[in-house]
C-alpha cells in the first residue's frame, strides 16, 4: 500500500483529523468532545477509510483535530475502536486527549519534601516527558515550601489536580501551533482568564451559520455565609490557628463551612482580600470562594468553535442580569457530524472580580493503620540516636522507592510516647536500623508520626521463650531495669555497664540467673556516694511487709535515751566524787535537736549490733563533741600504739570497780609536767616493787604518818614525833658527808608557750560568741568561731612566737544602730531580742 496513493483521497467533510505517523487520512462521520477547567480535554471522534488500520497506526499516535480552521486541538490518540467494515470502507472511533490524561496511567506512592506545590506539580509533569513550552505558571502568588505533600494510591493525574485545587489553583488548555501541542497554563486570580471573547445573544434562525449563543438558563442556590478554618500546630502549641473569612457577594448565603486540619503554619489576617499565602486565612477564603462558584450556575447554548474553559464570554445585545458582567465558561461539550451543524453546550458561572473560580478539591487519601519504616541516621550504623532539637526522628518508609540522600528520606516525625509534661517525659531514644511503625493524625497523608517501634530478625527481642518470666528495659548501651516474676525468685536489678554498678533487690542472681544471696546489693567498680540533705537513719531492725513507718526509730531512740539516763546517773555520782564529769548537756541537746527528728544527722541502729571494720585505717573526728555511751562494757583492744590525747581534761572514773592501770613489759610513766600530781585512797595505799623504789624531789621530800614526819632536802635530814622514836638496828654507822645525784625528768610543755585571745565587741567590750578567725604561727594554721565566752582555741609553740590572729567580720552577721530620743540627750533603749532570727 502506497502511502501517497492512500493519502491522495479527497473528503468533504469540514472537520479533519490528522494522525502523525498514520498511513491513511480519515474522513470524519462524527464527534463528541468535552472540555472544562482544571480537567483534560477528550473528544471522541468517529471516522471511515477505505483502508483496514492496526491498532499500532493509532494508538499512542499524536494527532491534530481541526474545526474548519476556527479551532484547532492538539492531543494524542489514547483510545482506537473498530466498529464496523463493508465492501466500501470500514467504520472506526478513537479518542483524542490531552497528554495531561496520560498521567492518569500512573498509579504510585510518592513522597515530596521541601518543595511547594506548583515545584511539586512541574517535577511530576518533568517526569512524563513534557518540557517547558509544555506548560505555563501564570500564577499571581508565591507559594511557600512544605515539609511533606505526600501521593498516596492516587494516579499522577489525581495526585496534582488535588494538591492544586486544595491551594485553589486551575488549569485550562491553550493550542501551541508552532510544536503542534499541547500546553497547560496555570493560574490562580482572574487575571489568567481569557477576556474580549464576545457573541450575539440571538437564537439560531433559518439558514444563517453566523455565531452566537442562546437558550440561557440560570440555577441559584443558597451557600454558607462564611468558611471557618482550625488546625493544631505542635510546634505553637498555644498559638491560635483559627481563621473565618466571609468574601463579600450577592449570593444568598446561611451557616457556615467549617474545616479542620489544613496544614498552615500561620493564622494570617481575616481582613486582608489578599492573605499571605496557605495561612489559616487564605484556606479560609479559597474555600468560601469555592462554596460561592455553586451559588450561580449558568448553561447557554451556541455554535461558535472557539470557545473553551477558561474564557470570559460577553454576550451581546438583550441579555438577562446575569449575564451582565460575562459568564466564565468552565465546562464545554461539543456535537458534531459531517452532515449537521456543530452544537456546543457552555456551563458557567457568573464573572466577578470579588472571588475567582476554584475547582472542586477531592478528598485527600487516607492511610487508616500503620506502614512500616526503619530510622534513618545521617550514619550508617550510628551508636546515638539522630534527633532534632524537638526530640524528632528521621525514618525511611519501605514504601517509598526514592534515592533521597541518607538521613533525608522523611521528614522529622515525632514518636508517641507513654507519658508526656511540661520538663518531663518518657523517651527512650531509637538507633539507626529500628523497625518502627509510622501512623497517621486522622488518617491524613501529610501529618505523620511514630506510633511504636518493633523488634526483627535484625533485633530480636529481650523477652523470649527462654525468659519468658522477665520483664526487661535494656537500652542501646546495655543500660538495664530487669524484673523476674518467676515465682520464689522474684527480683529487680538496675545495671550499667560503666563501673560494673548495679542494685540488685530480691533474690540476688548473677548473669546466668544463677542465686548469689536474697534482699538487696548495691555494688560499683568505682567510687560511691550516699548523700541526704536531711538525715539519714540506717537500721538492721525489719519491719514486716512494711507495715510501720519510714522513719520508725522507737527502738533506737529507746536504747540511747536509757544510756543517756545511765550516763547521767553516773555523771552525778561523779560529781559527788569530785571527779570529771561527762557533757551529758550536748549529748541531751544532740538526742533531742539532732536524733530524735533526724535532723542532718546519719543514723545507724542494730538490735544485736553494729560493726565497723576496716582492713587499713577507721577514723571517727568531730568538730565538736565525740560522746561513746554503753549499757555494759567498753572494750578498746590494739595491736601498737593507743594515744589520747586532750587539749583541756582528761579524767578517769569507777564508779564501783577497781582503776587499773598496768604495764605487761615496758615502763609505765606519770607526769604533771606543768602542775601537781596527788595520790589519795580512801584506804591503805600500797607501793610496791620487787626491786627497787627510788623517791627524788629536786627540793625535797616529805613523808608524814600520824603526825611524826620526815623531811629530806639539800644538805639536811629533819625527823620528829611528839612521842616515842624508836629505833632497832644491829649497828649504827656514821661517816663522812655525802649527796646521791638524781637524775630528774624532763617536762617538754612546762618549758613551752602557748597563747588564746579574746574577742570582744569594740563598742560594748562583752566577749563575741561565734565569730569567725584564724590563727597563723609556726605549727600551722587553726580556724574556727569563738565559744561562748569569746575565746579562740589555744595554740602551741616550742619557742616565744608573735601568734597572728585574723578575724572575718565579713562572715559574721552583725546589724549596727545608733537610736537617740529628739533630745540627743537622752539615750534610746532598743531590745531586739523578739526579732533575732534570721531573714529569708
Amino acid at each position: 500500500m502506497e502511502h501517497a496513493a492512500i493519502t491522495g483521497d479527497i473528503s468533504l467533510s469540514r472537520y479533519y483529523l490528522d494522525i502523525n505517523g498514520c498511513p491513511v487520512k480519515p474522513d470524519v462521520l462524527i464527534f463528541r468532545g468535552r472540555e472544562a477547567l482544571s480537567k483534560p480535554f477528550s473528544w471522541r471522534i468517529e471516522f471511515t477509510t477505505p483502508y483496514t488500520l492496526q491498532r499500532e497506526d493509532i494508538l499512542m499516535k499524536y494527532a491534530r483535530f481541526d474545526m474548519n480552521g476556527r479551532k484547532t486541538i492538539y492531543g494524542v490518540i489514547t483510545r482506537f475502536a473498530w466498529l464496523s467494515t463493508n465492501a466500501d470502507q470500514s467504520h472506526y472511533a478513537v479518542t483524542l486527549e490531552s497528554r495531561l490524561a496520560l498521567l492518569s496511567l500512573t498509579r504510585r506512592c510518592a513522597i515530596f519534601q521541601n518543595q511547594s506545590v506548583p515545584e511539586v506539580v512541574e517535577q511530576v509533569l518533568r517526569a512524563h516527558g513534557l518540557e517547558g513550552p509544555d506548560f505555563e505558571f501564570r500564577l499571581s502568588r508565591e507559594y511557600p515550601y512544605r515539609d511533606i505533600i505526600t501521593q498516596w494510591r492516587e494516579t499522577d493525574l489525581e495526585f496534582i489536580q488535588r494538591i492544586l485545587a486544595e491551594v485553589g489553583i486551575w488549569f485550562r488548555f491553550a493550542m501551541n501551533d508552532a510544536t503542534e501541542l499541547d500546553v497547560v497554563v496555570f493560574g490562580d486570580t482572574q487575571l489568567q482568564y481569557e477576556f474580549d471573547i464576545r457573541l450575539p445573544y440571538r437564537e439560531p434562525s433559518g439558514l444563517s451559520a453566523k455565531e452566537s449563543v442562546w437558550g440561557v438558563r440560570t440555577w441559584h442556590t443558597v451557600v454558607p455565609g462564611l468558611a471557618h478554618v482550625n488546625r493544631y500546630n505542635y510546634r505553637s502549641a498555644t498559638s491560635p490557628m483559627q481563621a473565618q473569612v466571609a468574601v463579600r457577594s450577592e449570593a444568598v448565603t446561611t451557616g457556615e463551612h467549617y474545616r479542620y486540619g489544613d496544614l498552615y503554619q500561620e493564622e494570617g489576617d481575616e481582613r486582608d482580600p489578599e492573605p499571605a499565602t496557605e495561612s489559616g486565612a487564605f484556606y479560609a477564603r479559597i474555600d468560601h470562594e469555592r462554596e460561592l462558584n455553586k451559588s450561580v450556575r449558568l448553561h447557554l447554548f451556541s455554535n461558535a468553535t472557539h470557545l473553551a474553559p477558561g474564557q470570559v464570554l460577553e454576550p451581546q445585545g438583550n441579555v438577562i442580569t446575569a449575564l451582565k458582567n460575562g459568564v466564565l465558561m468552565t465546562l464545554l461539550t461539543y456535537r458534531g457530524a459531517r452532515d449537521s451543524r456543530l452544537h456546543v453546550s457552555v456551563w458557567g458561572q457568573p464573572y466577578t472580580e470579588r472571588y475567582c473560580f476554584r475547582p472542586d478539591c477531592p478528598p485527600r487519601p487516607e492511610i487508616h493503620g500503620t506502614l512500616p519504616a526503619r530510622v534513618e541516621s545521617r550514619e550508617k550504623h550510628d551508636i546515638y540516636a539522630h534527633l532534632d532539637e524537638y526530640g524528632r526522628y528521621r525514618v525511611r518508609l519501605d514504601v517509598d522507592r526514592s534515592d533521597s540522600e541518607r538521613g533525608f528520606g522523611y521528614v522529622w516525625l515525632r514518636m508517641a510516647k507513654p507519658y508526656t509534661a511540661e520538663d518531663a517525659g518518657w523517651h527512650m531514644p531509637l538507633i539507626d536500623g529500628t523497625e518502627v511503625a509510622i501512623a497517621w493524625r486522622h488518617g491524613d497523608i501529610n501529618q505523620p508520626y511514630i506510633a511504636y517501634a518493633l523488634h526483627d530478625s535484625e533485633h530480636a527481642d529481650v523477652v523470649n521463650r527462654d525468659n519468658r518470666s522477665q520483664n526487661i528495659l535494656r537500652t542501646a548501651g546495655d543500660n538495664e531495669l530487669r524484673m523476674e516474676d518467676r515465682r520464689g525468685e522474684e527480683h529487680i536489678a538496675l545495671t550499667t555497664p560503666y563501673g560494673a554498678s548495679q542494685l540488685n533487690e530480691g533474690q540476688v542472681a548473677d548473669a546466668q540467673g544463677k542465686p548469689r544471696g536474697a534482699g538487696f546489693e548495691l555494688r560499683t567498680d568505682e567510687y560511691g556516694v550516699i548523700r541526704v540533705a536531711k538525715g539519714l537513719f540506717i537500721t538492721a531492725e525489719g519491719q514486716v511487709r512494711a507495715a510501720g513507718e519510714v522513719l520508725d526509730m522507737e527502738t533506737a531512740l529507746k536504747e540511747i535515751a536509757l544510756c543517756l539516763q545511765q550516763i547521767e546517773e553516773l555523771s552525778r555520782v561523779a560529781e559527788q566524787a569530785q571527779a570529771l564529769q561527762a557533757d551529758i548537756a550536748s549529748q541531751t541537746a544532740m538526742f533531742n535537736e539532732r536524733l530524735r527528728p533526724l535532723n542532718q544527722m546519719i543514723h545507724a541502729y542494730g538490735p544485736q549490733g553494729v560493726a565497723f571494720t576496716s582492713g587499713e585505717h577507721m577514723q571517727l573526728a568531730a568538730a565538736k563533741n565525740v560522746a561513746i555511751n554503753a549499757g555494759g562494757d567498753i572494750s578498746v583492744g590494739v595491736m601498737g600504739n593507743m594515744t589520747a590525747l586532750a587539749g583541756d581534761k582528761l579524767g578517769l572514773f569507777a564508779h564501783i570497780g577497781p582503776l587499773s592501770l598496768k604495764s605487761g613489759e615496758g615502763p609505765v610513766g606519770m607526769q604533771a609536767q606543768n602542775g601537781r600530781m596527788s595520790l589519795a585512797a580512801q584506804k591503805k595505799l600500797t607501793i610496791t616493787s620487787t626491786r627497787d623504789i627510788s623517791f627524788a624531789g629536786k627540793k625535797r621530800i616529805t613523808l608524814i604518818g600520824g603526825g611524826s614526819y620526815l623531811k629530806i632536802e639539800q644538805g639536811k635530814i629533819e625527823y620528829g614525833t611528839t612521842g616515842v622514836y624508836l629505833r632497832r638496828v644491829p649497828r649504827t654507822y656514821v661517816g663522812a658527808a655525802a649527796a646521791m645525784a638524781q637524775e630528774m625528768p624532763v617536762m617538754p610543755i612546762a618549758d613551752g608557750y602557748s597563747e588564746f585571745f579574746i574577742v570582744r565587741d569594740q563598742a560594748t567590750n562583752k566577749p563575741l560568741a561565734g565569730f569567725p578567725y584564724t590563727l597563723t604561727f609556726s605549727g600551722g594554721t587553726l580556724r574556727g568561731e569563738t565559744d561562748a565566752n569569746g575565746e579562740t582555741l589555744r595554740a602551741w609553740s616550742k619557742q616565744s612566737e608573735e601568734i597572728a590572729l585574723t578575724p572575718h567580720p565579713e562572715h559574721f552577721r552583725r546589724e549596727c544602730f545608733s537610736a537617740s530620743y529628739w533630745d540627743s540627750r537622752t539615750s534610746l533603749s532598743l531590745d531586739f531580742s523578739d526579732y533575732d532570727k534570721e531573714e529569708n
